[in-house]
């Protein structure tokens, strides 16, 4: 057209905004219950009842997991910030269970090198091999259960201020999504045509 370019003023186009996938309770135990491993299945529980990225997950140490005050302290998590996140009972009992087996000293997940977490990577395949003997066509990861998780709180009427605390969002908008996965509390609302006279 004759005019002069700059690649500093590109206008570019807009991502597409999808929302991800969540998993039901069911789906997620259903998931676990095809997991012979119980290192594997201590590590996806803690993901999904804490509500933990995989990589919070494996950098836990022993010393994190506070059972009197049933706390889980997360160490330099995304934007190297620190915080605690819910330990819930079950999960509890399959990591006391996972620590009479395995002895962990130090890491709570140790891998097969020394002073290493187990890779994410492995965690990532074991999820993945579970979920199509579970039968679930979902296309779901293990980062999936981190949005369960904000997702079922949502629904158990847990407030968003608490939940963008617990999963560790800095921007309250982040969390807002969750507004818009929970199925159960968009279905519960009534439409305006239903809720009131009609005067058509």
């Amino acid at each position: 057209m004759n005019r002069n370019w700059s690649d500093d003023v590109i206008v570019r186009p807009r991502r597409q905004k999808k929302l991800p996938y969540v998993l039901s309770r069911s789906e997620i135990l259903s998931i676990i219950e095809h997991i012979p491993n119980v290192k594997h299945k201590a590590i996806l529980l803690t993901a999904y009842s804490s509500g933990l990225r995989i990589s919070e997950v494996l950098n836990l140490a022993v010393s994190d997991i506070d059972s009197k005050n049933m706390l889980i302290r997360v160490r330099c998590g995304k934007g190297g910030k620190d915080r605690f996140t819910v330990l819930g009972q079950e999960n509890l009992h399959i990591l006391r269970h996972y620590w009479k087996l395995y002895k962990p000293k130090d890491l709570l997940f140790p891998g097969l090198i020394p002073g290493k977490p187990v890779v994410a990577r492995n965690i990532q395949k074991v999820f993945q091999t579970a979920k199509q003997k579970a039968g679930i066509s979902k296309p779901v990861s293990v980062h999936s259960l981190r949005h369960s998780f904000a997702t079922h709180l949502l629904e158990n009427n847990t407030d968003l201020r608490t939940i963008q605390v617990l999963l560790g969002h800095a921007n309250i908008r982040t969390t807002c999504i969750y507004l818009h996965l929970s199925t159960k509390r968009i279905s519960s609302i009534k439409s305006p045509l239903d809720g009131g006279e009609s005067h058509a």
